[in-house]
């Protein structure tokens, strides 16, 4: 039932080339970004990452972005990336753009066994009519689009209204990021770094969790428990020096009132 190992590196060294990966984080919060620096260093490359977004500029799924290890991106926002805006619209990377309500939940069915699911956001728009540019050639064309997907309508408060069927997602290795695990797996999130990390853990078929503290079984208060150990199989406890990198996205500077 222990479940830890020794490093990120050993934790990430059986990953092959070409597999889908989901990867927490929002922003720069909660970013599994020892993980991701380990398989930069380990070299798999074709990857398809689902995440709510690639990181910034050299920093998080940044990192792996600016070294050309990622084939496909399925995300939410392509914004604060100006390199992974500058592959996407130059036709080097394919990315699925998805809204971030309806990513959470492909994700979290993906977890729970549910194949696919109805929601209303996204339909009349190109999400459910297809046509939304995937992948870009090198002349600026448009070279792959999203196929047109299926709807359904069905009665809500009294009233039919449309909805669009969203398949579920399930990846070959989840990378999260918690605050504090036990040898079991079991895991308890910061704040706001419980953002996609439970859902991309649970979407996982090998998720993988770096922790800022290890506490043995027994230790958590099962009541406290943000993600059962059942959804976790590797658990990778971060140096202080690496548990202390915090980097801030924007820094914004104002003159206090009364300041001299």
């Amino acid at each position: 039932m222990d479940k830890t190992y020794p490093s990120a590196a050993d934790a990430v060294a059986d990953i092959p080339s070409g597999v889908t990966l989901t990867v927490g984080g929002f922003g720069l919060v909660g970013v599994p970004v020892a993980l991701i620096r380990a398989l930069v260093a380990q070299g798999a490359t074709e990857l398809e990452v689902v995440s709510n977004n690639c990181g910034v500029d050299d920093w998080g799924l940044g990192e792996l972005l600016s070294v050309g290890r990622i084939r496909r991106i399925v995300a939410s926002y392509i914004g604060e990336n100006k390199e992974f805006a500058r592959q996407y619209l130059g036709g080097e990377v394919e990315v699925e753009l998805t809204p971030q309500g309806t990513l959470a939940e492909r994700m979290r069915a993906g977890g729970t066994g549910i194949p696919a699911f109805y929601t209303p956001a996204g339909v009349g728009t190109v999400v459910s009519e297809g046509g939304m540019p995937w992948r870009y050639a090198a002349d600026g064309t448009v070279a792959i689009v999203s196929p047109p997907k299926q709807t359904a309508m069905f009665e809500s408060l009294g009233a039919p209204r449309e909805y669009v069927l969203e398949q579920a997602i399930r990846s070959d290795f989840a990378l999260v990021r918690a605050a504090t695990a036990d040898r079991h797996g079991n895991l308890v999130f910061e704040q706001s770094a419980r953002n996609f990390n439970p859902l991309a853990a649970m979407a996982g078929r090998i998720t993988i969790a770096e922790v800022d503290e290890l506490v043995e079984p027994g230790r958590i208060d099962p009541d406290q428990v943000h993600l059962p150990g059942i959804y976790v199989d590797r658990v990778v406890l971060l140096t202080a020096k690496q548990s202390a990198e915090r980097p801030i996205e924007k820094t914004t500077v104002r003159t206090r009132e009364g300041a001299i």
